[in-house]
């Protein structure tokens, strides 16, 4: 699999894994200056870049990077962000930051990371009934603590 990436401004920086084992590849701040986040407040943090998807099996995935989640607070507003193999405009992190401390984002910071994943487009068919199982519509806890 390929997959195409293009920079949409000269400072951007090619998304790469940490390690070989790594699944996400880091996304950077693409920001002429730092911005600081404020407790509780959100914003969008561009990357520079766009990519091309090979096709509609996969899309990219973002997601936060552990340790400005862990040690920061630093989460993605919209939980994942999700890029649909179709979209050809730049790549954007939407960041809140939910601790009680400002955070300050440097320009090329690592802001979150990007996994490539296979997604299943089925045929969708409305039904009267759906199949039975054990659990049946029980959700929320309904399998007990343990």
């Amino acid at each position: 699999m390929q997959l195409n990436i293009k920079k949409l401004r000269e400072n951007a920086k090619i998304p790469h894994r940490a390690t070989e084992g790594s699944a996400g590849m880091d996304l950077y701040a693409c920001i002429p200056e730092s911005v600081t986040l404020a407790p509780g407040q959100l914003t969008v943090i561009p990357t520079g870049i766009a990519i091309e998807l090979p096709d509609n099996t996969c899309a990219a995935f973002l997601y936060a990077r552990s340790g400005l989640g862990v040690k920061h607070g630093i989460c993605l507003s919209n939980g994942v962000g999700v890029i649909d193999s179709d979209y050809r405009g730049e790549v954007c992190v939407g960041l809140c930051n939910v601790s009680d401390k400002p955070y300050v984002i440097e320009p090329d910071e690592r802001v979150a990371q990007m996994v490539i994943a296979p997604v299943l487009t089925p045929e969708i068919v409305e039904v009267s009934e759906l199949g039975d199982t054990d659990r049946g519509a029980g959700g929320f806890g309904s399998t007990g603590k343990h």
